[in-house]
């Protein structure tokens, strides 16, 4: 069964077992954003980016990164590093913009 299971995913040992596994749930977390995309869009009845979309594209896409560095390959770590930059960011404007409305919140009252 090892064996059939090693070759299928062209591994030949445990540690690269578990790198190929951290590759599936990272794949899984980044995928499952966009139905947490289209539950809220059909809840919104709009297009709606929920801020779970972000958390989960920085998590899965960090994963992945890592999942990348492990293989060595550039263009994947390429592709990885430059989406978690751009999800950071419109986490950091999200945030930004909730304290704002926070703090205009309390000046009013």
């Amino acid at each position: 069964m090892q064996e059939a299971v090693f070759d299928f995913l062209k591994i030949e040992n445990w540690f690269e077992f578990w790198w190929v596994a951290l590759g599936f749930v990272a794949q899984a977390i980044f995928a499952s954003r966009f139905i947490v995309q289209w539950i809220a869009s059909e809840k919104e009845g709009r297009s709606y980016v929920p801020v779970a979309f972000w958390y989960l594209s920085i998590s899965g896409g960090l994963l992945m990164l890592a999942y990348a560095i492990y293989r060595q390959d550039p263009v994947f770590i390429l592709g990885q590093s430059t989406g978690v930059i751009v999800y950071t960011r419109n986490l950091m404007l999200i945030h930004r913009t909730k304290h704002a409305d926070a703090d205009a919140v309390h000046t009013q009252k």
